[in-house]
């Protein structure tokens, strides 16, 4: 069985395979690790059993997987339900992931994960405000283009999973007016998950 280490409800990163793993059905054993408020003794703590001292990590017996993005294409080696079946929605979900994965720098500096609270911006930045419209046409882009109640059409996969925490900091921020109403819809549906609701409770 994996063993997924997560800090939930705060890491992000963490809360990206663990949400995957779970809506998906996937057996694993979350590993609960905390962030300390000294960041050498965290790190010292999390290279035991991290090769990045970060998080979240994945072990699959002796095998270690680090980086959310990888641990994701590692367990669709095996369960390649966590990619639509669709060649056309695999790749687009793919290119998502990968521009969540290593883009909105604006958005995640701005906008820190916070899903417990309600936080108000006194200024919307324009860089924030061009990644916020990017987002909007990635949402409203696979909900139009391929007709389902998730972002690739029936069922939950990766690309629902990456871009969770954006719905959490779009909710955190007050920021819904950006989008499109079918785009709120599917924010707060993905809000409403019972899985989410349980990491929350850390």
């Amino acid at each position: 069985m994996y063993q997924l280490y997560i800090n939930p409800p705060k890491s992000s990163w963490s809360l990206r395979p663990w949400i995957l793993l779970k809506i998906l059905d996937i057996p694993f054993e979350s590993k609960i690790v905390r962030y300390l408020a000294d960041i050498h003794e965290q790190r010292q703590q999390f290279s035991t059993f991290s090769a990045t001292a970060k998080i979240p990590v994945l072990y699959d017996n002796e095998i270690q997987i680090w980086d959310s993005l990888a641990i994701i294409e590692y367990v669709a080696e095996s369960y390649p339900q966590v990619w639509p079946k669709d060649k056309k929605a695999r790749a687009w979900a793919r290119s998502v992931c990968a521009e969540m994965h290593s883009g909105f720098e604006y958005l995640r500096n701005i906008c820190d994960f916070r899903p417990l609270e309600k936080i108000t911006l006194t200024e919307i930045p324009q860089q924030l405000e061009d990644e916020l419209k990017r987002l909007n046409t990635i949402f409203a882009q696979g909900l139009q283009q391929f007709g389902g109640k998730y972002l690739t059409g029936s069922l939950f996969t990766a690309a629902d999973a990456f871009l969770l925490p954006v719905a959490a900091r779009i909710q955190t921020y007050g920021l819904a007016h950006y989008f499109d109403e079918n785009v709120r819809i599917y924010l707060q549906q993905m809000l409403a998950l019972p899985a989410y609701q349980e990491w929350l409770k850390g």
